[in-house]
This record gives C-alpha cells, structure tokens and sequence, in this order.
C-alpha cells in the first residue's frame, strides 16, 4: 500500500505565482541568512538589474503582503513572504538536484535550468521528484533543500577566504551565483564534501595557495569568497 504523501503546509495565494516575483523572493530569502541586512543595491547585484527595477518589485511585493519591511534596516519578508520563499527555494533546489542527478548536468548549468523551469512545475510533480531521489537534504552546491513544510535555516558557515592558513577546510556550500566561477573550481576540484588544506595567504590582497588532491593551486578573494566551509583541525 502506498504511503499518503507529507501534509504540506498553507499555500500562497495563487495572485503570486509570479516568475518575477518568486526570483525576487528567492534571492531575498537566501541574502536574508547569508549577507543581512538585505540591502536593494544587494539584491540588484545578485540578479543583474538596475536599482530601480528592484524598488518597483518591491513596491509591488509589499502590495502583496509579503514585505515586512524595506527601509533603512534593509529588506524584510513577512511571514506570507517567507513561506511562499521557503516554497520557491525548496522547488529551485530540487529541481538543480534531479537535472544533475537524472539529466547528468554539470553544476554549473543546473541554475538557470531551474530558474526557468520552477515557475511551470506543479506541486505533485516536485514532490514526485523529491521521492523519486530519496528526499535528498542537498543540492549539487551543498546548499539546504527546505523540507515540504515547517521552518528552515539556511546556514552559511564562513567563507574559505577567511580561513587561516595551515589549517584543513571542509568544503560545505559553493554559492551558485557564477557559472564560470564553477565551472572552474569544479576544475580544481572544489566541491561540497572535499577537504583542501589552506596552505599559504599572500599579503597585500594576494592570492590563497590551497592543496587539492595533492596540488597546490592558487585562488583569488573573490573566488574563495564563493566557497564556504569549516575549519579542521
């Protein structure tokens, strides 16, 4: 006998099943717990447009309800919002598992695959494709997949560029906001689950000297900064 599927939790109205507005509040969602307070010049940065196109989605999200905030103390979902964001998240990161894991997709590709299919993808479906991989906990970047219903917390432990050489660092989470970027630490070998030794910290803004697999490979700040983990002793 087949198992009932999870109780999920109240829906958003369906006025926001908006493209826009479940990109808008997915980035929200994630720089909320990763870069607080969410400031709009942030969010304009990490979707690529202009500060007044976010001023008018926000306008347009605080009409909705789903705003508790967005003045000075940066941008605050409400409570509607952030269920709905939890939704938009979940729905985003499992699509990125199954085209990877199902489709044999490179992480670097999975991304923008997912942002153009998670609007027209029905519930049952993602949760068809949450059973099918075995309730996965991860996506291919290390990051949380919110379950069907309750709380969630995205934790963003500290960036390998803060990490102090001569230690050992777990890789956990690679944000996915730069193709290219993947691209090339999955060339290196930086991935969620490998541990690489901090080797060497050039002064003056230099590089971090890593040892990978048994190499010793260079990162930039801003590259380094894209990967996050936990110091090992």
């Amino acid at each position: 006998m087949r198992a009932a599927p999870a109780e999920r939790g109240p829906s958003c109205c369906d006025a926001m099943r908006s493209e826009a507005m479940n990109k808008y509040l997915r980035v929200i969602y994630v720089l909320s717990f990763k870069a607080p307070p969410v400031l709009t010049s942030a969010v304009a940065a990490r979707l690529g447009v202009a500060a007044p196109s976010v001023s008018a989605m926000l306008h347009r999200l605080g009409a909705a309800g789903l705003l508790a905030g967005s003045g000075g103390g940066g941008i605050a979902l409400s409570e509607h919002g952030q269920r709905h964001a939890r939704d938009v998240v979940r729905r985003h990161r499992l699509i990125e598992t199954f085209l990877a894991r199902a489709a044999g997709m490179s992480w670097d590709e999975v991304h923008q695959e997912a942002e153009a299919m998670q609007h027209a993808v029905s519930d049952l479906l993602i949760d068809r494709i949450d059973a099918t991989l075995g309730h996965p906990r991860h996506d291919p970047h290390g990051d949380p997949i919110p379950p069907p219903s309750g709380d969630h917390v995205e934790d963003w432990p500290p960036a390998l560029a803060d990490a102090a050489a001569g230690g050992r660092f777990r890789v956990d989470r690679v944000s996915d906001e730069d193709s290219a970027a993947l691209r090339y630490l999955a060339g290196l070998g930086v991935r969620p689950g490998v541990v690489l030794r901090v080797a060497e910290r050039e002064p003056f803004g230099g590089p971090l000297w890593v040892e990978i697999g048994g190499q010793r490979r260079a990162l930039g700040t801003p590259l380094a900064r894209l990967v996050h983990g936990v110091t090992q002793p």
